[in-house]
């Protein structure tokens, strides 16, 4: 019933948003997931990360098939293409297969499985198909932000930023400094971010397959879960970001060309209008938050996935300051935003209790008070920083402890080694 539930409430929701982006003029996620069962999928590393989440469920002789068929038929495509002379411009030139293979496992699931196998099946499926619809429906939120918020917020958390001491030109000036190979390093990791998650999530879901079931908890809810509110807060607090609002990829809508050499002067913000292309998704930094979920879901994982983990953190902070996508501002929110959405999900999983309560709702207050103190105490922040910045970082790192400190609480103890009970001696 459950996920009964959750596939309408998701299928209503995409359901609503193409309405939405036809509203627009624009395709909405299920026709742009459509388009993709015969056209370049906009990213196919994507769908085969998502094959390959599906494929927890598959026996490793079904998993084999599975990606045989995939490229297979991502390989007729390519001949396809070639023989009609059709150039692949956008996206990638293959993934189809990933999606065929996802689909068809669907067509299977209903048609030749029953009980709890078609179950399974269909819940791996739905893993899958659900990680490419979030990327969708992320695209298509941000589209809608560009269209019905004609005026910006980057004045506001500019000036906010100056008592963090203006990390994004900081950071934008490092990347400069190391040419085109740092940039394109950062850019890769920036945008295979959802990739990295699959690689945790299929190390936490390894086990699927053999005991028929999946965890109560693992990394792709988190993700999901970020993904689904996060774009409702871009609705509340849109913000573009340095390298549009003061950057030359802003071009006239631009205060000034200033990212990332001179850092944006001390004067009162007003908002700003700003075109009607230009995602306004910046408060909180999704991309922090994934990264910093992808982190806390590594800590579990062998030595190696700990450093992934905080590798792409680490990197990931790097890439959304230094390509001035994000003011430090959007990270720190970034980061609460995710602290309180796992400690919800986990509380959820495990029963509510008091600590679990406490520990949301406190994440909860933090992230409205940083967004409000952003709004409303600007300039406060711009004139004091060196008493706003350190607040900044302790509300940020006492959310942390917080959420360290109550999951410590909440991990189970290992019970005393039983002692063998002593036997008599032979006689």
């Amino acid at each position: 019933m459950l996920w009964a539930t959750a596939a309408v409430v998701t299928l209503g929701f995409l359901i609503a948003l193409e309405i939405a982006a036809r509203h627009y003029g624009l395709p909405g996620p299920i026709a742009t997931q459509v388009q993709e069962v015969v056209f370049a999928p906009k990213s196919g590393f994507l769908l085969y990360a998502s094959m390959g989440l599906m494929m927890v469920v598959l026996t490793w002789r079904q998993r084999f098939i599975a990606a045989g068929a995939a490229i297979g038929i991502d390989i007729t495509f390519s001949l396809v293409r070639w023989a009609a002379d059709v150039k692949v411009t956008e996206g990638h030139p293959f993934g189809n297969g990933a999606l065929w293979v996802m689909l068809g496992c669907a067509v299977i699931a209903v048609t030749r499985r029953t009980g709890q196998e078609r179950v399974l099946l269909l819940k791996g499926v739905g893993l899958g198909l659900l990680l490419v619809a979030g990327r969708k429906t992320g695209d298509t939120w941000l589209l809608i932000t560009s269209k019905t918020r004609p005026a910006v917020l980057d004045q506001y958390v500019a000036t906010a930023d100056h008592a963090l001491g203006n990390p994004s030109w900081l950071v934008g000036r490092i990347v400069t400094a190391t040419g085109p190979v740092g940039a394109r390093f950062l850019d890769y990791v920036y945008t295979q971010l959802a990739v990295a998650a699959v690689v945790v999530a299929l190390y936490q879901l390894r086990n699927v397959a053999v005991e028929r079931r999946f965890p109560g908890h693992h990394l792709v809810r988190t993700f999901l879960v970020i993904g689904l509110l996060g774009p409702g807060i871009y609705m509340i607090y849109p913000v573009v970001g340095p390298v549009f609002a003061y950057g030359a990829d802003g071009g006239h809508w631009a205060v000034a060309n200033l990212w990332p050499d001179t850092p944006p002067p001390i004067g009162t913000p007003h908002h700003m209008p700003f075109d009607e292309i230009t995602p306004r998704n910046c408060m909180p930094s999704l991309h922090t938050a994934w990264a910093t979920a992808i982190f806390i879901h590594s800590r579990k994982g062998p030595r190696i996935l700990q450093f992934a983990g905080a590798f792409w953190l680490i990197a990931t902070l790097g890439a959304t300051l230094g390509f001035g996508y994000h003011y430090g501002a959007d990270l720190v929110a970034g980061v609460v935003f995710t602290l309180t959405i796992e400690a919800a999900l986990r509380s959820l999983e495990r029963g509510w209790d008091r600590s679990g309560i406490q520990l949301v709702a406190y994440g909860a207050t933090v992230f409205a008070a940083l967004l409000v103190s952003y709004r409303y105490l600007s300039m406060e922040m711009a004139e004091h920083p060196w008493v706003f910045g350190p607040l900044l970082i302790l509300a940020m790192t006492s959310v942390v402890y917080g959420y360290v400190r109550t999951t410590k609480l909440w991990e189970p103890k290992a019970g005393p080694a039983r002692q063998p009970e002593p036997q008599p001696e032979p006689v």
